[in-house]
């Protein structure tokens, strides 16, 4: 597997331990976007004007695709626990999966409306910025979880 496909996911089982562990969902959050924002800023160097415009759209971008990732996912994968999948029938089955694929369709579609409306603020070189700062974060984000659980 890639590692395109395998970071979306790790972040996803990454959210999930959060919640299982009784923290406070949305300071976690909060904190996440707060790093998310620092090290953006550093990494794409925007100017006033292109942070501007950059950090609405950015956000309200990152909120539908959280929605899109966790929220959605999390109930596919309740389905999916234990040995509720070996109880799925074909038909459900097969319904699962294609909710799955459309929201696979969603996020994907979310993202290009995403770099299309960033290419009305950013040139085209701080958008591919953007994309390797994303891989970036959530690699230091993952590499801080795995320090974290070493130490416990």
């Amino acid at each position: 597997m890639d590692l395109k496909k395998l970071l979306p996911i790790l972040f996803l089982f990454l959210s999930f331990n959060f919640y299982a562990q009784n923290e406070n969902f949305k300071d976690k959050k909060e904190q996440i976007r707060t790093m998310k924002v620092a090290f953006f800023t550093t990494e794409l160097d925007l100017t006033s004007s292109e942070a501007e415009k950059f950090w609405p759209l950015y956000n309200t971008f990152d909120d539908k695709q959280f929605e899109l990732r966790h929220q959605k996912m999390k109930s596919y994968f309740k389905r999916m626990q234990g040995d509720n999948l070996d109880k799925l029938s074909e038909k459900d089955a097969t319904a699962l999966l294609d909710q799955i694929q459309d929201n696979e369709d969603d996020l994907y579609n979310l993202r290009k409306k995403f770099i299309l409306n960033l290419k009305e603020i950013l040139p085209p070189i701080k958008i591919l910025k953007l994309k390797k700062a994303e891989e970036n974060f959530n690699r230091k984000l993952l590499q801080q979880y795995r320090d974290k659980g070493s130490k416990k």
